[in-house]
């Protein structure tokens, strides 16, 4: 079978398109006949080595897949042979099979694409985990989104939109801005023509965001906690500008407010019952027309380096998908 790996930690440098043997499914595993695999901003870090797993080399990126099964592992009973999935798997599923432990996976509805359903397990389970579970997240709220326009930034958008609040997308261009209103956000804030601080406090008549999802990181943290609600939450999300902030603490004693880590792979990882259950509604909200996830654009498998270097770029909205005939 044909697989991408990184043969080096050197991102998409490193990046080779080679034959590996077909997997086998162990005990409690099954085999997945990969239609489409969804990378994300992690695959730019974990093909360097930066990320918190460090899987040895060589291996595949692409943490999430869709496909079908194909084998069944001893011990497998809630799924079957022919039956389309897709799930979360840590990293290996940019290659045409991969052997999946079962309980990561969930069915897909009929009325999804792959390339669809391959790009909702990362970036909506962080938003579902992040939001509901962790941000505690009501109906009225104000959920401000930083990095609103890539893929976990517009996940965050449109569930926060679902569910009742309302929401401020923060964004660096009048097209992502755009995209974002279009998926569900009702205010909008480009932060390189307004201070981020003065500016969510303006659309909130200066009571803050009650949430403040941050994909970003960097100097636009604390210029956020700062704009943050009297008892609002800070939901550390990630660090696409490339730099983690050192935020002073007294800030959080002066709002009253929570800051929360959303290590959400982790915990799907720890609690795979969870993930399915979130997923599984997702994909319900997606089949309804409820929901309209955004693919930016697919790549074949022999074109992943170019996909990893447009996430490097941060030229990407929404998801980008590596689709595998």
């Amino acid at each position: 079978m044909k697989a991408a790996v990184a043969t080096s930690l050197a991102g998409p440098d490193g990046m080779e398109i080679v034959d590996l043997p077909e997997p086998v499914a162990g005990p409690g595993e099954v085999v997945v006949r990969v239609r489409a695999a969804a990378l994300n901003f992690l695959d730019t870090l974990i093909t360097r080595g930066k990320y918190q797993f460090k899987p040895d080399l060589p291996f595949s990126p692409s943490a999430e897949i869709a496909g079908e099964v194909i084998a069944l592992g001893a011990g497998v009973e809630d799924l079957a042979v022919g039956q389309r999935v897709a799930g979360y798997i840590g990293w290996g599923g940019a290659r045409e099979a991969v052997a999946v432990r079962a309980e990561l996976l969930v069915p897909v509805p009929d009325a999804i694409p792959d390339c669809v359903a391959a790009g909702v397990s990362v970036t909506f389970g962080t938003a579902m985990y992040g939001l509901i579970d962790r941000g505690r997240m009501q109906p009225g709220e104000t959920v401000a989104v930083l990095g609103a326009a890539g893929g976990a930034g517009l996940a965050a958008v449109e569930v926060a939109a679902l569910a009742g609040a309302r929401v401020i997308a923060v964004a660096s261009t009048a097209e992502k801005l755009d995209l974002c209103r279009r998926h569900g956000a009702e205010l909008l804030l480009d932060y390189r023509q307004y201070d981020l601080k003065n500016g969510l406090r303006e659309l909130t008549a200066g009571a803050g965001p009650d949430i403040v999802y941050d994909c970003v990181g960097g100097e636009h943290a604390e210029a956020a906690l700062r704009a943050i609600a009297w008892l609002g939450r800070f939901l550390v999300i990630g660090f696409a500008s490339g730099t983690i902030p050192a935020i002073p603490l007294n800030l959080a004693l002066l709002r009253n407010c929570d800051i929360a880590g959303v290590f959400w792979g982790e915990a799907a990882m720890r609690a795979p019952e969870a993930q399915r259950r979130n997923i599984a509604r997702v994909f319900e909200w997606i089949a309804a027309g409820r929901m309209a996830p955004h693919t930016s654009q697919v790549y074949p498998l022999d074109a992943i380096a170019d996909a990893i270097r447009q996430l490097d770029r941060r030229a990407a909205t929404g998801k980008l998908v590596i689709e595998i005939a």
